[in-house]
């Protein structure tokens, strides 16, 4: 085990997928929940609430087709989700994902900061800016806006939409039955915002949420993502193969953090990672080799082939994987699946079983201890401030993490052993929001 030399405490966020993470988690599981069952994510945010996770993380996408993951296929927005958890939950942060594409300033300001009322102060926006075409035929357009432009796009968006939260000041609401004012109008203020792209006049009609405004994270590793997270984001979720690919996006996120003007220990890099976890290391190669032998290539052709913008099919399984320039799509996903297989020697169907299991992220297989070995390395060593956990089976394999790994964390001092706040931010060791 490493030597403990630090102070600081691993994040850990739930990424949910209702059906499990790996593509093949499903077929294995003896509960086999849907993912449009409230009262199924209702369990799954009470064990995560149990086992003192951070966030309880809902991805999105804006458009389907049959060849998606069961657990995506067809799912709850999330925000309804969310608002529907924020009353059976107490303490648990909850973090939904929403596009700045094809959504308005206004709307989602509203939204969000609903959702932190209601939560009273535990709500977070994953910012995304949307990639497919099937999105863009979704929203009246044949063609989705290049990566610069929506880039662009997401930097006014969040411009507007923090001037929206910052409109309504402290103590903007002072009933006051002896002279009939209820709100202290000097401390409501207007947008009056024209952009390139929005025009919005405000104020929200909704006043100041619990936590100023709700935390704000994002997962984009391009480098107009990273150069938007750096000025904007408090978590960023990212996809990292090993340690020496984590520090070296560690240490680009926060230097671009401190060039921003900002504290680099407010900026939180949480990368995914999928823990295959079993009592004994035998136990949990067995289920991780289980879970492979049942993937189907095609269906991993088919998700490749979407990332990288162009049909894989009629290439040599056995083959080599191509490289592809950078394009339109999502570029620092195809980069990282690329790199790896470069660096692996993956053939395409080798990757393909890869892209369909884990979709990019990084799997740790073996016990308890083995797990916090992992942890606690990338902690001590500047690849992680904390991980987005992606339960491959749900929810057995989320079980067997929060009764096998987090006690061993918690042995080790690094997680807490009980919630110290009652606000998202103050969990996460963020500063209030003035």
């Amino acid at each position: 085990m490493p030597s403990s030399t630090s102070v600081r405490q691993l994040r850990l966020g739930l990424f949910v997928q209702p059906l499990g993470h790996h593509v093949s988690g499903w077929r294995l599981t003896e509960r086999l929940g849907s993912p449009t069952d409230i009262d199924w994510l209702i369990q799954i945010a009470k064990k995560a609430e149990a086992g003192l996770f951070d966030m309880f993380f809902v991805g999105d996408a804006l458009a389907t087709n049959v060849h998606r993951l069961p657990s995506t296929m067809a799912r709850l927005e999330p925000l309804t989700l969310l608002s529907a958890l924020a009353v059976s939950t107490r303490n648990i942060g909850l973090a939904a994902t929403a596009s700045t594409t094809f959504s308005d300033p206004f709307t989602l300001a509203r939204s969000f900061s609903s959702l932190d009322h209601i939560s009273r102060g535990r709500a977070a926006w994953n910012v995304v800016t949307s990639y497919s075409t099937d999105v863009a035929r979704n929203f009246s357009r044949e063609d989705m806006p290049g990566h610069a432009d929506r880039y662009a796009r997401a930097r006014e968006f969040l411009a507007v939409t923090f001037r929206l939260w910052e409109g309504w000041q402290e103590g903007a609401v002072a009933p006051d039955a002896a002279t009939g004012r209820y709100f202290v109008d000097e401390k409501i203020q207007p947008v009056n915002h024209k952009g390139d792209y929005y025009q919005v006049q405000g104020p929200l009609n909704i006043s100041r949420s619990p936590q100023g405004r709700p935390v704000i994270i994002e997962a984009g590793s391009s480098n107009d993502g990273q150069a938007l997270a750096a000025a904007t984001a408090e978590v960023v979720f990212t996809a990292s193969a090993s340690l020496e690919e984590g520090q070296a996006f560690y240490r680009s996120q926060k230097q671009q953090a401190t060039a921003a003007g900002r504290d680099p220990q407010h900026l939180l890099i949480l990368p995914g990672v999928m823990p295959i976890v079993g009592r004994t290391r035998e136990d949990a190669q067995a289920t991780w080799k289980k879970l492979n032998t049942l993937v189907d290539i095609e269906n991993g052709l088919r998700q490749l082939s979407a990332r990288f913008g162009r049909d894989l099919s009629q290439l040599p399984l056995d083959g080599p994987v191509p490289d592809v320039p950078e394009g339109e799509g999502n570029q620092s996903r195809v980069r990282l699946l690329v790199d790896m297989a470069k660096r692996d020697n993956l053939t395409l169907r080798e990757l393909a079983a890869v892209a369909a299991g884990s979709r990019g992220h990084r799997v740790i297989v073996g016990t308890a201890e083995e797990i916090a070995d992992d942890f606690q390395q990338w902690l001590e060593q500047e690849g992680a401030d904390g991980f987005n956990i992606m339960p491959a089976i749900m929810p057995e394999q989320l079980d067997l993490f929060i009764e096998l790994v987090v006690p061993e964390l918690q042995r080790r001092g690094l997680f807490r052993k009980e919630y110290e706040y009652t606000t998202l931010r103050g969990n996460l060791g963020l500063p209030d929001y003035q």
